[in-house]
């Protein structure tokens, strides 16, 4: 019997409720055990999310996420004309979301090719642009009223940019 992988996004409050669960496990250890382990603890956890940060698209298989693959779009890529729309795309992102840093390397490839305009809006510290926005989950690739939630590939990203880019009509007087 085969298992369903899990979406490849992480969910807001599951990293954040992780980030005070650490601080207050910090404050536990640090008041019920001797200095030595509590700087262990300290150091220890920050280190195993780093190595889980760094590692994650070697391991993600493992922890039930299925293989972080990139598919690439059939044809040529849309290179940025000057007839074409200025696009304005935003990334929101959280802080030691594993697929966040996978998509913004993607978008920074993609940018380098079509030229679209990137901002990342990072959601850790900002409770009131993820209430605004409506954003449970990230990474969150936005162009317009058009999102993307998840790890998304550059073929799925190049269509949200192209689709949105409309030939300006010229008028002649």
């Amino acid at each position: 019997m085969k298992t369903p992988l899990k979406k490849q996004q992480c969910n807001v409050a599951g990293l954040a409720i992780g980030w005070i669960a650490y601080a207050a496990s910090t404050a536990y250890v640090a008041y019920r055990y001797p200095w030595a382990a509590a700087l262990l603890w300290i150091a220890g956890v920050p280190s195993l999310r780093w190595a889980l940060y760094y590692f994650f698209p070697r391991i993600s298989h493992y922890l039930g996420y299925g293989r972080i693959a990139d598919r690439f779009s059939s044809g040529p890529p849309s290179h940025a004309n000057s007839l074409a729309a200025p696009v304005e795309l935003n990334l929101y992102t959280f802080f030691s979301c594993p697929f966040c840093p996978i998509v913004f390397a993607r978008l920074q490839a993609l940018q380098h090719e079509m030229g679209f305009a990137l901002t990342i809006i990072d959601v850790t510290l900002k409770p009131q642009t993820l209430m605004a926005k409506g954003i449970r989950s990230v990474p969150v690739v936005e162009v317009g009223d058009h999102r993307l939630t998840g790890n998304s590939t550059t073929e799925q990203l190049e269509a949200l940019i192209t689709c949105r880019r409309t030939p300006e009509l010229s008028r002649a007087s």
